[in-house]
């Protein structure tokens, strides 16, 4: 399949990616979301917010060996997520508006081609994991199980957030593993804290496809909530506030700089809550994607406490 040069989809960050890759190269970019970074971020924060969690509760320094490794395999992993999200999606996508120009619903490459870069991906992920101990080596491909079946969930129940959230916050349990070699309350808490926020942050990213997604059949938490939208992002986002802080507690964790960002965690989710605007798709993708900088100023809290 030929590729056009230079197409750019409606939610992805400035184009420079694509502008300056060889045009072969950009249907690739595009089912990996190279162009679209916030979903490995969020796909690696709960990775590292474990691990800095687990350095803190040891009391010994993060382990950056570690946190250099997450980076690399959440990027791979996202890619390869959405990349066989897209290969059973093409048909769905083909109808709505925002994904109708992606690589494989806009016949820009065949599904066998996706397929094997699938795999090229899965590859680089497994590489990565076998630097673990053996423990993380036996937890994380559970994570697979669920990102098997979550491209389905949109057919069958409006809440696929929930299916998401088990996906995305599971690197708070290897997070924890990869340090410990061992699961704890503390890593329990922060999956189910990241859970609730992956709810929260992706029923605002749902707010921009109600109108096509209800044309081609897709449900989704934004449609559930309904004109109570802002309530249902509300709950979520209280209860992971809640859940984290909990897991803090639970690590011995909840003071200094750690107990700081936790706060400023929060203020950031009332602030996402009360600037959303259900009818603004262009407020909810710009309210999306600074969940990178909640998470990011958690982290870096975590890893301030550790350090200190």
């Amino acid at each position: 399949m030929n590729s056009l040069p230079g197409i750019s989809l409606p939610d992805a960050g400035r184009p420079t990616l694509l502008r300056h890759a060889p045009p072969g190269w950009q249907p690739y970019i595009q089912l990996a979301r190279l162009d679209r970074p916030i979903g490995w971020w969020l796909l690696l924060l709960p990775c590292w917010w474990a691990s800095l969690l687990a350095s803190n509760s040891l009391h010994v320094a993060p382990n950056f060996w570690h946190l250099g490794l997450f980076l690399i395999g959440a990027v791979a992993m996202r890619g390869a997520g959405t990349t066989y999200n897209d290969f059973l999606d093409r048909d769905i996508d083909a109808k709505v508006e925002r994904t109708r120009n992606r690589p494989l619903a806009a016949n820009r490459i065949s599904p066998r081609a996706a397929a094997l870069f699938l795999a090229a991906q899965i590859g680089v992920g497994l590489a990565v994991l076998l630097c673990f101990n053996r423990f993380t080596i036996v937890l994380a491909p559970v994570s697979l199980l669920i990102v098997a079946v979550y491209p389905l969930m949109k057919r069958v129940t409006f809440w696929p957030q929930a299916v998401l959230g088990l996906a995305f916050a599971f690197g708070a349990l290897v997070g924890w593993a990869a340090e410990t070699g061992s699961l704890a309350r503390p890593a329990v808490l922060l999956y189910a804290g990241g859970i609730a926020w992956t709810i929260g942050y992706d029923t605002i990213y749902a707010l921009q496809d109600m109108e096509d997604d209800l044309i081609a059949g897709v449900k989704s938490t934004a449609l559930r909530f309904g004109g109570h939208v802002r309530q249902g992002v509300g709950l979520f986002y209280a209860l992971a506030f809640a859940l984290i802080g909990a897991a803090l507690y639970a690590a011995g964790a909840a003071h200094g700089a750690a107990l700081l960002g936790w706060l400023c965690l929060g203020v950031h989710f009332a602030w996402q809550v009360w600037h959303l605007d259900p009818a603004d798709g262009g407020v909810a993708l710009k309210l999306f994607r600074s969940n990178r900088d909640a998470g990011l100023i958690f982290a870096a809290s975590l890893a301030v406490q550790a350090l200190l």
